[in-house]
């Protein structure tokens, strides 16, 4: 075994790897053999190699490859189509006690898509360099984590371990283009209820320094497109009212707005997630012609997008009163709509977010499971992007995001998106300690072990 244990891909990828071969020491795990190294990281290079890349994603192979991974895992297995042509697979481990609420681990197939020029290897390639880094379209966002869940699952059952709750792993199909017709859809079905879950973990976001981050809640997406009407004129004439001049206001006013927000932000004040951000997406306007844009003319129409995050501590009422008041009234001839207007409160009419205190097991138990498996953690945050978390938070259940990946840089949705093969092989450890610390929980007066004997 300790021959095993020194073994390494390659001599410049050994010091990377000492982190996690300690981290197995510690939580008292066997060293993997490099040729099953060799075939955990294969099998991650597979599901890269999918193109799940929107819009034409090619989920008749992922699933075809899910499906093989499950069966080499006996895990029951189900696909359903709630909207057709857009599979969700369910994979399902049972536990020993049925009468307890089930876990589910979800992540999406799709990812975003990607400008092959910029990028210094194949987006769908799985290029390893030098043994190091895995480079691909979705390595961080988030095919690596449905491939870390399955070897976790793989890693338990070699062991021999029984887990008491079931646990289900959902891979969904369109999360990056608003995830309603994958797990919203599965969220809301008479299946998800008879699953009978209690606690999701879903995608957050990976961490610069050495500290995992944990998300309990995430910032709701308004997409707002303000339109801006007038009468046309002379492009040498000044006179009130014309489209661009109204739209132009808008925009000071909302880029004052984002300013002051942004103020709090660097001030200290506020963190990322707590803030209502609000960035200009697109410019429309203007009268075309064969040669370009007509120059003495100015245009009855104008039209502007922006994306706004809404923290689930924001005042909606007052920021709806702005956007209809400021932003585009309807006494400068200006009319809005949303794209998307995404809600920051459950079904209920309480904020989206789950309790971090003692009075959530699931929290607790997710800190306990990453430092017992040698990792740190750091403030716990609201995410800032828009997740498949919210349809789940919407039902009054807990979810937590968040991506195994420590000193990684920020590449989700970026050119050159890779991770680091040790931090893969750590987060594996870090799942596995999660899947067996959550299956087990027994809760207080109930038979069975306590926390405290995991």
């Amino acid at each position: 075994m300790e021959k095993a244990c020194n073994s390494h891909y390659h001599n410049q990828s050994l010091l990377l790897l000492l982190p996690l071969l300690l981290s197995l020491l510690v939580a008292g795990l066997a060293c993997p053999t490099q040729d099953e190294q060799s075939q955990i990281i294969s099998r991650f290079q597979q599901y890269l190699q999918i193109n799940t890349t929107q819009p034409s994603p090619d989920y008749q192979s992922s699933t075809q490859f899910l499906l093989s991974q499950a069966n080499s895992l006996s895990l029951e297995s189900q696909v359903i189509e709630f909207v057709k042509g857009k599979p969700v697979i369910l994979l399902k481990w049972p536990g020993s006690d049925l009468s307890l609420p089930s876990i589910l681990l979800n992540s999406h197939m799709d990812v975003v898509p990607f400008e092959p020029s910029k990028w210094t290897h194949p987006p769908l390639g799985a290029y390893i360099d030098e043994g190091v880094n895995i480079f691909g379209r979705g390595s961080q966002d988030m095919k690596s984590v449905g491939m870390q869940y399955l070897e976790a699952i793989r890693r338990l059952k070699l062991s021999g371990f029984q887990p008491k709750r079931s646990l289900y792993l959902s891979f969904v199909p369109d999360e990056e283009i608003g995830g309603y017709d994958g797990a919203k859809q599965l969220a809301y079905s008479d299946v998800f209820k008879h699953m009978n879950v209690e606690i999701v973990l879903d995608e957050g976001l990976p961490s610069t320094d050495e500290n995992y981050r944990l998300f309990y809640a995430e910032t709701a997406p308004w997409w707002l497109v303000i339109k801006s009407n007038g009468a046309p004129g002379h492009g040498a004439k000044l006179y009130d009212n014309s489209a661009m001049e109204n739209l132009l206001k808008s925009i000071e006013s909302i880029r004052r707005f984002r300013a002051s927000q942004f103020d709090l932000l660097k001030a200290g004040l506020k963190s990322k997630g707590d803030v209502i951000s609000v960035n200009m997406v697109f410019l429309k306007a203007g009268t075309t012609s064969p040669t370009g844009f007509v120059m003495n003319l100015q245009p009855s129409e104008a039209e502007a997008g922006f994306d706004i995050r809404v923290p689930p501590t924001a005042d909606i009422e007052s920021l709806e009163k702005r956007i209809e008041e400021e932003w585009a009234p309807a006494s400068r001839n200006m009319t809005f709509e949303f794209r998307q207007k995404a809600t920051p409160h459950d079904d209920l009419g309480r904020p989206l977010i789950t309790a971090t205190d003692g009075s959530n097991p699931w929290w607790t138990l997710i800190e306990e499971a990453i430092k017992k498996a040698n990792g740190k953690i750091g403030k716990p945050e609201i995410l800032t992007g828009a997740t498949d978390a919210r349809y789940f938070r919407q039902l009054g259940l807990t979810a937590i995001g968040f991506l195994p990946m420590t000193n990684t840089p920020f590449l989700l949705h970026d050119h050159n998106e890779f991770l680091n093969k040790a931090e893969y092989f750590k987060g594996i450890n870090v799942y596995e300690s999660i899947v067996k610390a959550y299956t087990s929980y027994i809760p207080p007066g109930r038979d069975g072990v306590s926390r405290d004997e995991l």
